[in-house]
């Protein structure tokens, strides 16, 4: 899915499976293979980058919206929304420049219409989402008996392996 001009893949899974620990350790090796890749974590709980007595703090709070801080290395924005949101992943990937990005990873937003790989773990005794999810491609788990039906079975602990899927998956994906 190409919905901000780069590819998007999420990584589905109940919170506490694992899933920011998979990227981190995805993450390097597609930067080692050239890729640049952008993610978007969503999150239930409030944030807060900003801190109390900082010149872009204080300058939200009297009500510029949104924020841009941008320095030689990085640029942050932070938009307030008001009043709360479930969240739309849409509106998150406009935010991203895809001069600056090949690929988008999206931890959350589990019931996107995007491609997603599904991290299982059957020890947790949670069932599977792919029965059920039509968009998950295929399963990275730790069982190697597993029964994933049609869908490619990854080994979690081949991260290598995982990679060199989901560069098949898109090349094999791209848009015309």
């Amino acid at each position: 899915m190409e919905t901000c001009g780069v590819p998007v893949v999420g990584l589905a899974a109940p919170s506490g499976t694992g899933k920011t620990t998979l990227l981190l350790r995805l993450l390097p090796l597609l930067k080692n293979r050239g890729l640049r890749v952008g993610l978007i974590k969503k999150t239930h709980h409030d944030i807060e980058l900003d801190r109390p007595g900082k010149d872009s703090y204080e300058l939200r709070r009297a009500g510029a919206g949104p924020v841009v801080l941008s320095g030689p290395h990085r640029r942050i924005m932070v938009t307030d929304f008001g009043e709360p949101r479930d969240g739309d992943l849409a509106d998150d990937l406009a935010c991203f420049d895809r001069r600056v990005v090949d690929l988008v990873l999206v931890e959350g937003y589990r019931s996107a219409p995007i491609p997603k790989l599904e991290l299982h773990r059957p020890s947790q005794g949670r069932p599977p989402l792919f029965p059920s999810d039509p968009h998950i491609v295929a399963v990275i788990t730790d069982d190697p008996g597993m029964a994933t039906g049609a869908l490619p079975r990854l080994d979690l602990n081949r991260p290598d392996a995982i990679v060199d899927y989901l560069l098949n998956y898109l090349s094999s994906h791209a848009s015309t």
